[in-house]
Protein backbone atom coordinates (compact mmCIF):
# COMPACT_ATOMS: atom_id res chain seq x y z
CA UNK A 1 0.00 0.00 0.00
CA UNK A 2 1.04 3.48 -0.19
CA UNK A 3 1.24 5.48 2.94
CA UNK A 4 0.66 8.92 3.46
CA UNK A 5 2.30 10.66 6.93
CA UNK A 6 -0.48 12.55 9.46
CA UNK A 7 0.85 15.90 7.63
CA UNK A 8 0.84 14.94 4.30
CA UNK A 9 4.04 13.87 3.55
CA UNK A 10 4.51 10.78 1.43
CA UNK A 11 6.06 7.61 3.08
CA UNK A 12 6.09 5.44 -0.06
CA UNK A 13 4.85 1.92 -0.68
CA UNK A 14 4.85 -0.40 2.33
CA UNK A 15 3.56 -3.68 3.16
CA UNK A 16 0.78 -3.75 6.25
CA UNK A 17 2.91 -4.67 8.67
CA UNK A 18 5.37 -1.84 8.74
CA UNK A 19 2.21 0.01 8.47
CA UNK A 20 0.90 -1.16 11.21
CA UNK A 21 3.88 -0.91 12.94
CA UNK A 22 4.43 2.69 12.53
CA UNK A 23 0.76 3.51 13.47
CA UNK A 24 1.57 2.25 16.52
CA UNK A 25 5.05 3.75 17.16
CA UNK A 26 2.85 7.41 16.41
CA UNK A 27 -0.22 6.30 18.42
CA UNK A 28 -2.59 7.28 15.65
CA UNK A 29 -5.01 5.13 13.25
CA UNK A 30 -3.90 3.90 9.82
CA UNK A 31 -6.96 4.81 7.87
CA UNK A 32 -7.97 3.93 4.05
CA UNK A 33 -8.31 7.28 2.45
CA UNK A 34 -8.50 5.47 -1.10
CA UNK A 35 -9.18 2.13 -1.43
CA UNK A 36 -9.66 1.60 -5.15
CA UNK A 37 -6.59 3.02 -6.15
CA UNK A 38 -3.21 1.20 -7.07
CA UNK A 39 -1.78 0.21 -4.82
CA UNK A 40 -4.50 1.33 -1.98
CA UNK A 41 -3.71 4.66 -0.38
CA UNK A 42 -4.00 4.65 3.52
CA UNK A 43 -2.81 7.62 5.60
CA UNK A 44 -1.53 7.87 9.30
CA UNK A 45 -4.18 10.18 11.36
CA UNK A 46 -6.27 10.78 14.49
CA UNK A 47 -9.44 9.55 13.39
CA UNK A 48 -11.49 10.28 16.01
CA UNK A 49 -10.11 14.11 15.78
CA UNK A 50 -10.80 13.84 12.01
CA UNK A 51 -14.76 12.71 12.61
CA UNK A 52 -15.38 15.67 15.34
CA UNK A 53 -13.72 18.31 13.02
CA UNK A 54 -15.96 16.88 9.90
CA UNK A 55 -18.63 17.04 12.50
CA UNK A 56 -18.20 21.10 13.49
CA UNK A 57 -17.17 21.80 9.50
CA UNK A 58 -20.76 20.38 8.16
CA UNK A 59 -22.58 22.16 11.17
CA UNK A 60 -21.38 25.45 10.02
CA UNK A 61 -21.91 24.89 6.29
CA UNK A 62 -25.38 24.11 7.75
CA UNK A 63 -25.29 27.29 9.90
CA UNK A 64 -24.56 29.35 6.88
CA UNK A 65 -27.27 28.15 4.18
CA UNK A 66 -30.50 29.21 4.16
CA UNK A 67 -33.32 27.52 3.20
CA UNK A 68 -36.02 28.17 0.76
CA UNK A 69 -39.72 28.27 1.22
CA UNK A 70 -42.32 27.74 -1.34
CA UNK A 71 -45.22 29.64 -0.51
CA UNK A 72 -48.73 28.86 -2.16
CA UNK A 73 -51.37 31.08 -3.12
CA UNK A 74 -54.67 30.19 -4.89
CA UNK A 75 -56.56 32.31 -6.53
CA UNK A 76 -59.65 32.04 -8.77
CA UNK A 77 -60.46 33.67 -12.20
CA UNK A 78 -63.17 35.90 -11.37
CA UNK A 79 -61.22 37.00 -8.17
CA UNK A 80 -62.72 40.56 -7.12
CA UNK A 81 -60.66 43.29 -7.03
CA UNK A 82 -59.99 43.81 -3.33
CA UNK A 83 -59.41 40.18 -2.69
CA UNK A 84 -56.48 40.27 -5.60
CA UNK A 85 -55.13 43.44 -3.59
CA UNK A 86 -54.59 41.24 -0.84
CA UNK A 87 -53.52 38.32 -2.73
CA UNK A 88 -50.76 40.78 -4.24
CA UNK A 89 -50.32 41.80 -0.63
CA UNK A 90 -49.47 38.26 0.42
CA UNK A 91 -47.05 37.15 -2.54
CA UNK A 92 -44.76 40.58 -2.17
CA UNK A 93 -44.60 39.35 1.27
CA UNK A 94 -43.25 36.13 0.56
CA UNK A 95 -40.83 37.67 -1.95
CA UNK A 96 -39.72 40.27 0.70
CA UNK A 97 -38.48 37.56 3.06
CA UNK A 98 -37.03 35.89 0.30
CA UNK A 99 -39.23 32.90 0.01
CA UNK A 100 -40.53 31.45 -3.78
CA UNK A 101 -44.38 31.92 -4.24
CA UNK A 102 -46.27 29.14 -6.11
CA UNK A 103 -49.58 30.62 -8.01
CA UNK A 104 -52.38 28.31 -8.47
CA UNK A 105 -55.27 29.89 -10.26
CA UNK A 106 -57.94 27.00 -9.73
CA UNK A 107 -60.79 26.74 -12.68
CA UNK A 108 -64.27 25.26 -11.78
CA UNK A 109 -67.29 23.88 -14.58
CA UNK A 110 -67.42 26.30 -17.41
CA UNK A 111 -63.99 28.35 -16.34
CA UNK A 112 -62.03 25.19 -17.97
CA UNK A 113 -63.30 26.10 -21.36
CA UNK A 114 -61.23 29.82 -20.65
CA UNK A 115 -57.82 29.19 -19.63
CA UNK A 116 -56.76 32.30 -21.21
CA UNK A 117 -58.38 34.17 -18.22
CA UNK A 118 -56.42 32.37 -16.24
CA UNK A 119 -52.87 32.98 -18.13
CA UNK A 120 -54.25 36.68 -18.44
CA UNK A 121 -54.58 36.94 -14.69
CA UNK A 122 -51.18 35.48 -13.85
CA UNK A 123 -49.17 37.95 -16.54
CA UNK A 124 -50.77 40.67 -14.53
CA UNK A 125 -49.56 39.83 -10.98
CA UNK A 126 -46.40 38.65 -12.44
CA UNK A 127 -46.27 42.28 -13.88
CA UNK A 128 -47.10 43.70 -10.33
CA UNK A 129 -44.65 42.29 -8.67
CA UNK A 130 -41.80 42.81 -10.85
CA UNK A 131 -39.97 44.39 -8.62
CA UNK A 132 -39.18 41.86 -5.83
CA UNK A 133 -39.43 38.76 -7.91
CA UNK A 134 -39.01 37.33 -11.49
CA UNK A 135 -41.27 34.00 -13.48
CA UNK A 136 -39.04 31.39 -12.40
CA UNK A 137 -41.84 28.70 -14.00
CA UNK A 138 -44.24 30.04 -17.16
CA UNK A 139 -47.78 29.43 -16.04
CA UNK A 140 -48.81 25.97 -17.48
CA UNK A 141 -52.25 23.86 -17.07
CA UNK A 142 -51.87 21.18 -13.81
CA UNK A 143 -55.25 19.09 -14.27
CA UNK A 144 -57.94 21.66 -13.72
CA UNK A 145 -55.40 24.23 -12.15
CA UNK A 146 -52.83 26.80 -13.96
CA UNK A 147 -49.75 26.92 -11.68
CA UNK A 148 -47.03 29.57 -12.17
CA UNK A 149 -43.95 30.15 -9.79
CA UNK A 150 -42.44 33.32 -8.71
CA UNK A 151 -38.68 33.30 -7.38
CA UNK A 152 -37.20 36.13 -5.55
CA UNK A 153 -34.68 38.62 -6.73
CA UNK A 154 -32.60 38.65 -3.16
CA UNK A 155 -31.49 35.50 -1.34
CA UNK A 156 -33.49 34.01 1.93
CA UNK A 157 -29.93 35.24 3.56
CA UNK A 158 -29.62 38.84 1.94
CA UNK A 159 -33.61 39.14 2.56
CA UNK A 160 -32.99 38.96 6.59
CA UNK A 161 -32.49 43.19 7.27
CA UNK A 162 -29.83 44.23 10.00
CA UNK A 163 -31.76 45.87 13.09
CA UNK A 164 -30.85 49.26 12.79
CA UNK A 165 -29.45 51.47 15.52
CA UNK A 166 -33.04 53.92 16.07
CA UNK A 167 -34.55 50.22 16.93
CA UNK A 168 -31.93 49.68 19.29
CA UNK A 169 -32.41 53.09 20.62
CA UNK A 170 -36.17 53.09 20.81
CA UNK A 171 -36.51 49.32 23.05
CA UNK A 172 -33.90 51.08 25.36
CA UNK A 173 -36.02 53.67 25.98
CA UNK A 174 -39.12 51.14 26.20
CA UNK A 175 -37.11 49.31 28.61
CA UNK A 176 -35.73 52.08 30.83
CA UNK A 177 -37.85 53.22 34.13
CA UNK A 178 -39.61 56.56 33.95
CA UNK A 179 -38.50 58.89 36.47
CA UNK A 180 -40.91 59.70 38.99
CA UNK A 181 -42.60 63.28 40.12
CA UNK A 182 -41.40 65.61 42.55
CA UNK A 183 -44.32 64.43 44.67
CA UNK A 184 -44.05 60.43 44.32
CA UNK A 185 -40.82 60.99 44.93
CA UNK A 186 -41.03 62.38 48.15
CA UNK A 187 -43.76 60.10 48.91
CA UNK A 188 -41.62 57.00 47.89
CA UNK A 189 -38.52 58.90 50.14
CA UNK A 190 -41.00 58.68 53.51
CA UNK A 191 -42.01 55.39 52.50
CA UNK A 192 -38.42 54.12 52.47
CA UNK A 193 -37.34 56.35 55.83
CA UNK A 194 -40.13 54.41 57.61
CA UNK A 195 -38.62 51.33 56.56
CA UNK A 196 -35.25 52.30 57.27
CA UNK A 197 -35.95 53.45 60.22
CA UNK A 198 -38.50 50.63 61.71
CA UNK A 199 -41.75 50.82 63.04
CA UNK A 200 -41.59 52.35 66.32
CA UNK A 201 -39.85 55.74 64.33
CA UNK A 202 -42.28 58.34 63.99
CA UNK A 203 -41.34 61.08 61.66
CA UNK A 204 -43.13 64.89 61.51
CA UNK A 205 -42.87 66.48 57.82
CA UNK A 206 -44.66 69.17 56.82
CA UNK A 207 -47.57 69.14 54.18
CA UNK A 208 -45.98 71.55 52.14
CA UNK A 209 -42.82 69.07 51.59
CA UNK A 210 -45.21 67.31 49.07
CA UNK A 211 -46.39 70.55 47.53
CA UNK A 212 -50.34 70.06 49.81
CA UNK A 213 -51.56 73.15 50.50
CA UNK A 214 -52.67 72.90 54.14
CA UNK A 215 -55.12 76.51 54.29
CA UNK A 216 -57.82 74.13 51.77
CA UNK A 217 -59.74 71.58 53.55
CA UNK A 218 -59.68 68.07 52.01
CA UNK A 219 -62.88 66.44 50.53
CA UNK A 220 -62.24 63.62 52.56
CA UNK A 221 -62.76 65.86 55.80
CA UNK A 222 -66.25 65.21 57.56
CA UNK A 223 -68.39 67.89 57.91
CA UNK A 224 -68.25 68.03 61.71
CA UNK A 225 -64.92 68.47 61.80
CA UNK A 226 -65.00 71.37 59.23
CA UNK A 227 -67.36 73.11 61.45
CA UNK A 228 -64.86 72.40 64.61
CA UNK A 229 -62.33 73.80 62.58
CA UNK A 230 -64.18 77.15 62.21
Amino acid sequence: MRLVGPSGEQIGIVSITEALRLAQESDLDLVEVAPTARPPVCKLMDYGKFKYESALKARESRKNQAQTVIKEIKIRPKIDPHDYGTKKGHVERFLRQGDKVKVTIMFRGREQSRPELGARLLQQLAVDVEELGFVESQPKLDGRNMIMVIGPHRKKAEAKAPVRASDHRASARAAAPSRPSGQDAARSALVSGFLLCGPMTMIMLRPSCFGWDSTKPSSSTSPARRCSRR
